[in-house]
């Protein structure tokens, strides 16, 4: 809306002192092109022809006064009106002449998308997502994975499968189909699963390498939270490598996986889709999330920002190993911890005969306070990071022995039990 303001100049023009002959004050406001109403006295040098006029009513001066003011304000009136119409009018591109620049009304059309948009990089992994049912006759669980074959194998959460037993798998496309589908094998250390559905021709995703994430990179979680398919939300990568507990379904203990924490909008349902970068390639798998309890936040259930996916390098290494044996090897380093200690480092009880940790010359009592450049908070921290390395990765670690401090390397092998 313009500025409007008045003046006692208009066009540089002074306006004069009202002449004797006009009833009006001085109007400074008065555009002196307006016509104004005059009320003329007789003067007394004219000679009256005519009987006086007999004297006016009381009031009929104040009458007359009314009358000037009221059309007076009527014609300021109409000329504030003019002048807002005007603008108005130049607003909605009536006027003397057009509005600067071009209008293109026509919205965007996908495809004309920018490649490294968002909603291109969504468009790019939907083909790959799909929702998993498992159901027996007393449980149904609905949860989320991808495609990682034209043939049909499908990476989704352990928990997702196992809550049914012997139960039967469907999967639902993003073209709106569903075909059955068969459990291949399932990892409780990793929480990873892979599923064989009927049928071919299938987009497979893209994989990046969780290895290269850095705190701060843009993500986007795909999946069916709460039973809406195809939902995408968008965060970024809080944090790495946090000891998460897998939720084992059968009651093994001392499971963790070194988590990628993000707050893209993770639920339950979310569970096995596929975290991706910017880029589109599938950097994590959705695994849990962590919620308020209800004496901190009375009330509150899903997400509250903090969510954690299975790193896409662990879990495509355990997927590879369940499809050519339906079973994924455990990574150890042939030692016990103590679990009473609270760190930081994690502290042996005991190695095993001939395995990595005494071929690395460890000790009852050691305590590991580096394994592989990063420092260890505790017990369940490098649980983590053994579990997240294949078997025959050589590591550097740091300990303390007797308060001095050692360093070694160890070589890791895979769980023959």
């Amino acid at each position: 809306m313009p500025h409007l303001s008045g003046s006692a100049q208009q066009n540089g023009a002074n306006f004069p002192e009202s002449p004797w002959w006009s009833d009006a004050p001085n109007d400074p406001w008065r555009n002196p092109a307006t016509p104004a109403v005059v009320v003329l006295h007789p003067q007394p040098s004219v000679p009256q022809l005519e009987p006086p006029a007999p004297p006016r009513p009381a009031g009929r001066a104040g009458l007359s006064m009314v009358l000037t003011v009221a059309v007076v304000s009527a014609l300021l009136a109409g000329a504030l009106g003019g002048a807002f119409g005007y603008v108005f009018a130049a607003r909605n591109g009536a006027g003397s002449g057009p509005l600067v620049g071009q209008v293109d009304n026509k919205p965007a059309p996908v495809t004309n998308r920018a490649p490294e948009s968002l909603a291109a990089t969504v468009k790019k992994v939907l083909p790959s997502l799909v929702t998993v049912r498992a159901q027996d006759t007393k449980v149904q669980s609905t949860g989320s994975g991808f495609i990682i074959t034209p043939d049909g194998y499908i990476v989704t959460n352990e928990h997702v499968v196992s809550g049914v037993k012997e139960g039967k798998y469907t999967v639902a496309f993003d073209d709106g189909t569903e075909t059955p589908a068969k459990l291949v094998g399932k990892d409780v250390e990793s929480d990873i699963a892979v599923l064989k559905a009927d049928r071919t021709g299938l987009t497979p995703i893209m994989f990046g390498d969780s290895d290269k994430l850095a705190v701060g990179d843009p993500v986007l979680a795909l999946g069916t939270p709460l039973g809406q398919d195809k939902t995408v939300t968008y965060g970024i990568v809080s944090a790495l490598d946090r000891a998460r507990p897998s939720p084992s379904s059968d009651g093994q203990a001392g499971s963790y996986f070194a988590a990628i924490q993000t707050d893209a909008a993770i639920n339950h349902g979310n569970s096995g889709g596929p975290l991706v970068d910017a880029g589109g390639r599938v950097i994590g798998v959705n695994e849990q999330i962590i919620t308020a309890s209800k004496e901190e936040k009375p009330g509150t259930a899903g997400n509250v920002g903090i969510g954690f996916a299975v790193p896409i390098n662990q879990a495509r290494r355990v997927a590879t190993e369940i499809m050519q044996s339906g079973t994924a090897r455990r990574t150890v380093i042939g030692a016990n911890l103590d679990t009473g200690y609270n760190g930081p480092g994690a502290k042996l009880t005991g190695t095993a005969d001939s395995g990595p940790a005494a071929k690395a010359g460890l000790k009852t009592g050691d305590v590991i306070t580096v394994f592989n450049g990063r420092l260890v908070e505790g017990g369940p921290d490098i649980i983590a990071q053994i579990r997240k390395l294949p078997p025959g990765s050589v590591v550097t670690i740091e300990y303390r022995r007797d308060g001095a401090k050692q360093t070694g390397q160890l070589t890791l092998t895979a769980d023959t039990k």
